[in-house]
């Protein structure tokens, strides 16, 4: 059984350069797998998934490819936003949005706040984010706390997680042939089953997909979970 399951969606400037376009058009492709991921997610049951869209290290790239990536981010979401709703889906940013340009801010948290009651499917946006810096943030807020004479326990260090109050993943699928997390939930990924595809993000298909889980929780099953 997949409660929440987790993406790295690897692959999106190769798949571009493969098909002769600059290296950045390519996460306009990825927005189809994006829209075909979260339909599997509420056809088969799962109710968290989190996909890692931006992370901190992608603000090294240029400013044009990172203008370009925040207006097919925040535009293709907010023009599902009426789709959410009916669909009951919840949409959440994690990250340090603060880094962001103010106007991607707000639609965020209009996102946000118009999906704030979906409760069939929780979907994380992991927008600049970064899993080394979420465990600093944590351990620098439970030494405040300390500090101030409160008694600290790990569930007093995973309540500042930004997933707090959500399960760990049990599937985290990477695709693009890299074997690696990429400071992707470094420390809610500690039981995951973990799945590196050779398919570009763009490519990724409904039956790629469905296999994967399949082959996951038929390993579950073999561990006694």
């Amino acid at each position: 059984m997949i409660t929440h399951l987790a993406c790295v969606m690897d692959g999106n400037r190769r798949w571009a350069t493969q098909q002769g376009q600059l290296p950045w058009l390519g996460h306009k492709a990825g927005v189809a797998t994006v829209e075909m991921v979260i339909k599997f997610a509420l056809q088969h049951g799962i109710s968290y998934l989190s996909l890692y869209t931006f992370s901190l290290e992608n603000f090294n790239r240029s400013l044009l490819e990172q203008s370009y990536l925040f207006e097919i981010i925040v535009s293709q979401a907010e023009k599902k936003i009426e789709l959410f709703i009916q669909q009951n889906v919840k949409i959440k940013f994690l990250g340090q949005l603060s880094k962001f340009p103010e106007n991607i801010q707000a639609i965020c948290q209009r996102i946000e706040h118009k999906t704030a009651q979906g409760n069939a499917l929780h979907v994380n946006f992991l927008f600049g984010y970064g899993g080394r810096q979420e465990i600093f943030n944590a351990a620098q807020s439970l030494c405040q706390q300390a500090i101030q004479g409160k008694s600290v326990s790990l569930d007093l260090f995973e309540s500042h997680l930004l997933t707090t109050g959500m399960p760990d993943p049990d599937l985290i699928i990477r695709t693009g042939g890299v074997q690696r997390l990429s400071n992707f939930l470094l420390y809610q990924s500690a039981y995951a089953e973990i799945r590196f595809l050779d398919t570009l993000w763009p490519d990724l298909t409904e039956q790629q997909l469905l296999q994967t889980v399949v082959h996951a929780v038929q390993a579950q099953k073999n561990l006694g979970k």
